[in-house]
């Protein structure tokens, strides 16, 4: 949180970490505003997308802080957690419309993970993570999620963003990738989502809420 505080992305900075007799404790500066799922859509499109923007742009910022060296390879961590899924899935009563569409697409392009960089993820990174503070800017909280993997498997919570608005799905892609999203990015994104807790499910898209 202080590495990405000193690149200057808004967010609660932290001032403290220490160890007190029921566990460990932080402390965080605290933000005066209202929760961006709440305040984004009752937006005009405008200013919706400026938001976005913005919330793509600072998740850009993200992977700038360098992963660990002693992390495990992610092409072979991700095949792992990938594997464990299907798995849940194959012994699971319940079953998706055509499943079997989406398990055959992961096992055809798990090549797309190959030499895949790794850095610092914010993880969880969607609209319920995000504050609209009193002066008007977005701000990022809640890190108890942070790990190290893929920079683009941030967006594996994008369709709980489209739950907010769909402008703030598509501006988040945008603000990312400054308009030139690369056609990889699509592809390896279908096998980043389907990793991601999504206990709700319309019977379009996976769509799920944090509390």
């Amino acid at each position: 949180m202080e590495n990405l505080a000193a690149i200057g992305i808004a967010m609660c900075l932290p001032f403290e970490f220490g160890i007190c007799q029921d566990g460990v404790y932080p402390l965080q500066s605290r933000i005066e505003g209202e929760d961006a799922e709440i305040v984004v859509p009752t937006l005009s499109e405008a200013d919706r997308y400026r938001y976005v923007l913005e919330s793509g742009r600072i998740a850009k910022l993200i992977p700038s802080i360098p992963d660990p060296k002693e992390q495990p390879d992610w092409e072979l961590k991700f095949n792992k957690k990938t594997d464990r899924k299907i798995e849940t899935y194959s012994a699971s009563p319940i079953k998706y419309p055509n499943g079997d569409i989406l398990i055959d697409y992961l096992n055809a392009n798990r090549q797309l993970l190959k030499d895949r960089p790794q850095t610092y993820q914010r993880g969880d990174y969607h609209s319920g993570s995000m504050m609209i503070d009193r002066f008007g800017k977005l701000n990022i909280i809640d890190f108890n999620r942070s790990d190290f993997g893929d920079p683009w498997e941030e967006f594996n919570r994008i369709v709980w963003c489209v739950q907010t608005s769909p402008t703030f799905a598509c501006g988040k892609v945008d603000g990312y990738f400054e308009g030139n999203v690369p056609m990889r990015f699509w592809k390896l994104l279908a096998i980043l989502l389907p990793a991601t807790r999504c206990p709700q499910y319309t019977g379009r898209l996976p769509l799920g809420r944090r509390r």
